[in-house]
């Protein structure tokens, strides 16, 4: 099982962008073991953010894995774009993809030598999920609505890790809204193993304790 290790990938959309590889390079000296990039198109959620360029020059610059999240229409066609700028896992929303067309995506993520890995909104039900498990490297359960940063943790998202854990012991299970030290643990101690966090890392006084109270 997995989730004795915690990986903590913080969220950039917190960063100062004015000086990312400044932001970038605090977070992985302060342990960070992965960088969490929200790629938003204004049309899948209401906001705009980054995209392949802004990604590209990132990977340039960084040490540890990208972790692409993807809240666009669309996805599949953003498959190898992305894979060429450097992401390493790829994540897109189940909201997003008819469901006959799931796994084919999530084959031709790996086909770039990517994890892939596949988002849920805080309505969607986790069951929806179990039919990819086995063919999912992630699954991201959102605990704010998707589209900006520092909205407030919503428990009841939190409680769809126990169950999808239940089902697969071997996934990583990624949670992503409103985490700190205190919603981390909850969301750990329902199994998850990966821990998004933005505003938690980036606004604190102290980046290096906020990404260790993460990991334990």
């Amino acid at each position: 099982m997995l989730q004795n290790k915690i990986i903590v990938s913080p969220s950039i959309l917190s960063a100062d962008f004015a000086n990312l590889e400044r932001d970038i390079k605090r977070a992985e000296a302060a342990g960070a073991d992965w960088l969490h990039i929200d790629v938003m198109d204004g049309h899948f959620v209401p906001n705009i953010t980054i995209g392949v360029p802004v990604t590209a020059s990132i990977k340039k610059v960084a040490q540890v894995p990208l972790d692409v999240h993807l809240m666009i229409e669309n996805p599949e066609k953003y498959v190898e774009p992305f894979a060429n700028a450097g992401a390493d896992i790829l994540t897109f929303h189940y909201e997003a993809v008819e469901g006959k067309n799931i796994l084919p995506l999530i084959e031709k993520i790996k086909s770039f030598d990517m994890k892939a890995g596949m988002s849920i909104k805080p309505k969607t039900a986790p069951d929806v999920t179990y039919p990819y498990l086995e063919s999912l490297d992630m699954l991201l359960i959102m605990t704010v609505e998707p589209g900006f940063g520092g909205q407030k943790f919503m428990p009841d998202c939190a409680e769809k890790v126990k169950s999808i854990r239940e089902k697969s012991e071997d996934i990583i299970i990624q949670v992503d809204g409103g985490i700190n030290a205190e919603t981390g643990n909850i969301c750990k101690n329902y199994g998850a193993n990966s821990l998004v966090a933005g505003n938690y890392v980036y606004k604190s006084e102290n980046i290096n304790e906020a990404i260790k109270s993460l990991k334990f």
